[in-house]
């Protein structure tokens, strides 16, 4: 009780707070311009891209939206940091019936290991309301009043008891650490590269960009402009290089007072928890009432869409469900299909070449999670494609000559209404600073415009990324921090573009399933059930 006054004179003050400059990223943070402010250190080169005036204001303003607002504070020590199990929320209103399409308020309050109220922000959580028996969820907003207090803004979406949880994904401490990774250690994750000739062969460290100033091969993509080095080999040519390949994490990244702050089961995702019901009741609307909630959503609708019944709903189409491999046959019958990128895309092939049986996968003879591969339907004319993407990418051992650049294979594609092409780039940039993906996807963008351009009706999809389980070691390479930053990025750069966007982002971070890097079956078919609904949307 004595919380809740605490919290409801503080929310008093909240609301009367100025929240002016501050913008809505598309994936539901608020981003304050105040965060900008940090001078930036290219890595290695980076600095001296030729971007346009254009681009440069492009780069400075994603740049702006993605920058996280770390507090203003002297090193902290552990204790002294944001300890979930001593945290909790309030829901506002907690006693009221809500209507479906409602918004709910829920104040959240962090306090240290010692118990006591932290006094600044830039934690790191997440937020979803859900109903078990429903198998219902969608995701939450949330605002940093930068003072120890969040705000959290849900969207009521169905009737029923609806379920509250509020989970830390980091402290702020430990996003301090995560953003001097980007920046200073950006070859946390290495590759290396096999050079041969005869009966000589080198093995040599690759990377977008190399420390120190020994001789280095120069990769570089003549066609994008996409940076890619190797150390020169002391006894063969550069252009004996045969293959690349991760070659693992950087370990000792951490001093034991950093390593504090990524504990599994301590501040590592964990639940804050409620100081009062953790559930609200929802009310149906009237008819009338529901038909003006699905006129007023606008194109800044959020959440973009919630599960009920473990069915993606998205709140702007209407998705249709392709639960009979004969749908799939007759949507994608006479079509070429083209999925370039990540394993998150990966997995559509292996889901569709599992789930239609006309989907034959043609032997190329490609390693086992690598590919290419391909898959033919002779008798209803479908062809499907998967390439992975260009370095840097973590597979274990890709052929020189197969590693193909999404805007190069885009710019060999003719196109046209019975071309689909979809695409996901964006868990292999985790550790780069920003730059580099932004430069990765401005060359996905302008090759996807130029598709566009010549055979307008060819379907364009992107997959966004999605969260995953972490441990201390895959935050440092992997965090959702790292991908709610390329999301952001992501996002911006397709706006208005027109593609379509698969939110895998937002079904993962709405579903009941633990998260991970490759989504479970059922996610990955609302995935497909979204892609296909764009490919052959219901006639109206």
């Amino acid at each position: 009780m004595q919380a809740d006054m605490v919290l409801q004179k503080e929310l008093r003050y909240l609301d009367h707070e100025t929240l002016s400059g501050t913008f809505i990223d598309s994936s539901g943070q608020f981003v304050s311009p105040q965060a900008t402010g940090i001078s930036r250190n290219p890595y290695c080169g980076y600095e001296h891209q030729a971007l346009s005036s254009q681009e440069r204001l492009e780069e400075d303003a994603l740049l702006a939206a993605s920058k996280w607002q770390v507090p203003d504070v002297d090193l902290v020590p552990f204790v002294k940091s944001t300890d979930p199990s001593s945290s909790y929320f309030v829901i506002l209103n907690s006693a009221a019936f809500f209507k479906v399409g409602s918004q709910l308020e829920v104040l959240v309050h962090v306090h240290d290991f010692e118990g006591k109220p932290k006094k600044y922000g830039g934690d790191y959580l997440q937020a979803r309301i859900h109903s078990p028996k429903l198998q219902a969820g969608a995701m939450g907003r949330v605002v940093d009043y930068q003072n120890g207090f969040y705000k959290v803004f849900f969207t009521l979406l169905w009737p029923g008891r609806v379920r509250v949880s509020i989970s830390l994904v980091h402290p702020s401490e430990g996003i301090r650490v995560l953003q001097y990774l980007q920046e200073a250690k950006p070859d946390r994750v290495y590759f290396k590269s096999l050079f041969r000739s005869g009966r000589i062969s080198e093995t040599m460290k690759c990377n977008v960009c190399l420390p120190g100033s020994l001789p280095l091969c120069n990769f570089t993509d003549l066609y994008t402009g996409e940076p890619w080095f190797c150390f020169k080999p002391k006894k063969l040519p550069c252009s004996s290089r045969i293959n690349h390949f991760k070659g693992g994490y950087m370990k000792g990244l951490l001093t034991a007072a950093d390593s504090a702050f990524f504990q599994s089961g301590v501040n590592i995702k964990m639940p804050i928890n409620s100081s009062g019901p953790d559930w609200v009741t929802v009310i149906s609307r009237r008819m009338k009432e529901t038909d003006d909630l699905e006129v007023s959503q606008g194109s800044g609708t959020f959440p973009s869409g919630y599960f009920y019944k473990d069915q993606w709903r998205p709140r702007r189409f209407k998705m249709r469900r392709f639960d009979d491999p004969d749908n799939i046959t007759e949507c994608l019958q006479r079509k070429m299909v083209y999925l370039f990128g990540d394993s998150t895309i990966r997995q559509w092939f292996e889901y569709l070449t599992m789930f239609v049986p006309d989907l034959v996968e043609f032997n190329l003879g490609s390693p086992k999670n690598v590919g290419p591969f391909l898959a033919v339907d002779q008798k209803h004319n479908i062809l499907l494609k998967y390439r992975c993407h260009g370095p840097p990418i973590r597979f274990t051992s890709v052929f020189s000559n197969e590693l193909h650049y999404v805007a190069n294979e885009l710019n060999g594609i003719v196109g046209g209404k019975n071309t689909v092409v979809a695409i996901a780039v964006w868990s292999h940039f985790s550790t780069f600073p920003l730059e580099v993906y932004i430069r990765r996807l401005r060359n996905i963008r302008r090759a996807v415009v130029q598709l566009l351009d010549r055979s307008p009706k060819t379907v364009v999809v992107i997959r966004t990324g999605n969260a995953q389980e972490l441990g201390p070691e895959v935050s440092l390479f992997n965090s959702d921090w790292y991908n709610f930053q390329l999301d952001t990025v992501l996002r911006r750069m397709f706006s208005g573009v027109g593609v379509y966007l698969v939110d895998a982002w937002e079904m993962t971070l709405a579903h009941h399933l633990p998260h991970k890097l490759h989504p479970d079956e059922v996610i990955v078919k609302n995935q497909l059930d979204m892609f296909l609904s764009y490919v052959c949307p219901l006639e109206t």
